[in-house]
């Protein structure tokens, strides 16, 4: 089963009269427990395609499906409840509430969902104990290094059970031992709950742990080593 796919997909920005392709007619689908990087040079297109996969953003022409329902023939609440329920997302920045603690900002998609606080608070506490944070619970993300704050991301994107998590630059503003940290952390948690992940990423030290490479240049995929 394909937890995400993208047919002739297509994306143009207009800037007054000039007109930017940002996606050329991109197909590809993202199986169940993949592990996989989209990569290339800055203007590639890897960011677009993963707002378009992730629902962010909508395409000029083509299709998205997210776990076998197609996009484009959902209203905007079902589509928005799709997205917060199926998919989960880690940003390079992290993207933390600052004036919240590390329990409440994973209780946030919880709390979106409409779950009991309580329910909220009791499966936010235990994920983040898998992701190695249970001490730090009611830290601030000011009070915690970057390694911690994008764990407290990673759990914060898990906590819904989402079949798919797509992940923006996860690695680019942490150091080795820190960017080594995360990528174990969501390759466990890759094999143990069976999440597909897609990256957007430039980062060799992820682009060798990947299990799939899917190369974009201009737009365009040039090469998909697992197609």
């Amino acid at each position: 089963m394909k937890v995400a796919e993208t047919r002739n997909l297509r994306k143009t920005y207009h800037f007054g009269d000039v007109e930017v392709t940002a996606l050329q007619e991109v197909s590809l689908g993202i199986g169940e427990h993949e592990f996989v990087a989209v990569w290339g040079p800055s203007g590639s297109g890897k960011s677009t395609l993963c707002n378009l996969v992730g629902l962010l953003d909508t395409p000029t022409s083509g299709e998205i499906l997210v776990a076998g329902t197609p996009a484009a023939e959902l209203g905007d609440a079902t589509r928005s409840e799709l997205r917060n329920s199926s998919i989960g997302f880690v940003f390079q920045n992290f993207n933390l509430v600052p004036v919240l603690s590390a329990i409440e900002n994973v209780m946030l998609p919880l709390q979106i969902l409409g779950i009991p606080r309580a329910e909220a608070a009791g499966r936010a506490r235990a994920m983040l104990e898998e992701v190695d944070l249970g001490e730090r619970l009611h830290h601030r993300p000011q009070k915690m290094s970057g390694g911690q704050q994008q764990r407290v991301a990673i759990a914060r994107a898990l906590v819904t059970d989402p079949v798919l998590v797509i992940a923006d630059e996860p690695t680019a503003n942490l150091d080795t031992r820190n960017a080594n940290l995360i990528i174990d952390l969501m390759r466990r948690i890759n094999d143990e709950r069976g999440a597909a992940f897609l990256f957007s990423t430039h980062d060799d030290r992820l682009l060798d742990r990947v299990d799939r490479r899917i190369h974009l240049c201009d737009g365009a995929v040039v090469e998909d080593d697992g197609a």
